[in-house]
């Protein structure tokens, strides 16, 4: 007779018969290796606002993107990690004596270097935390028309904090879990200054992807 129980603990004693022989294919990371990852990220921005003369917030839009990340390892413990990718957003004030204003949409480049800390880097999981820099570069910015006939980003300097963890799979190859929140305030110019906006976009950027070592 079918059983969900005993299907849930075949699997369970697959998994612990397997992870042995798994584990002791892999290598771990030491001082010198260089990480190359493929994700998937999503950046949700956590923004908050301030807007001149019709007042409201600013609201920007989910993206979901690939991304492309590298690490070197300075010690076995200590790295450097640079994420690229490219991110597009819709833009909308919104409570504004006007309604709901919008704002078109934006192009990001957002790279984020980061100084990392792995711990358990002679196990098959091994997590970290991380702290650094990241500049938001901002093109493409498309006026709707209307209401918005111009609107300037003003590109700059914020910071990121860091945590994920890698799990070896098999030789160099690794899956990887990250999230980082970047704090980050730009400047926007509407129709060249009538309007202007303080917003604090502050994102977040969840990831999931394979990673190799070299």
């Amino acid at each position: 007779m079918f059983s969900i129980k005993r299907v849930l603990a075949a699997g369970i004693a697959a998994i612990c018969l397997a992870t042995p022989a798994v584990a002791a294919d892999f290598k771990t990371k030491e001082a010198g290796d260089i990480l190359l990852r493929v994700r998937g990220i999503g950046v949700v921005p956590d923004e908050s606002s301030s807007i001149s003369v019709i007042g409201g917030q600013v609201d920007a839009s989910n993206d979901y993107v690939p991304e492309v990340d590298i690490s070197y390892f300075f010690t076995d413990n200590i790295a450097v990690e640079l994420i690229a990718a490219t991110t597009k957003h819709d833009m909308k004030a919104e409570g504004t004596t006007l309604g709901t204003v919008d704002l078109g949409d934006v192009g990001v480049v957002p790279p984020v270097l980061t100084l990392q800390y792995h711990f358990l880097t002679d196990n098959q999981f091994s997590p970290y935390v991380g702290a650094g820099l990241n500049y938001m570069f901002f093109y493409n910015e498309d006026a709707p028309g209307g209401t918005v006939t111009q609107i300037d980003y003003d590109n700059g300097l914020g910071y990121a904090l860091q945590a994920g963890f890698d799990v070896a799979i098999e030789g160099n190859w690794s899956i990887n879990a990250d999230v980082k929140k970047v704090f980050f305030n730009t400047d926007v110019s509407i129709n060249n200054g009538a309007i202007a906006a303080d917003v604090d976009l502050d994102p977040w950027i969840f990831g999931l992807g394979v990673g190799y070592r070299f």
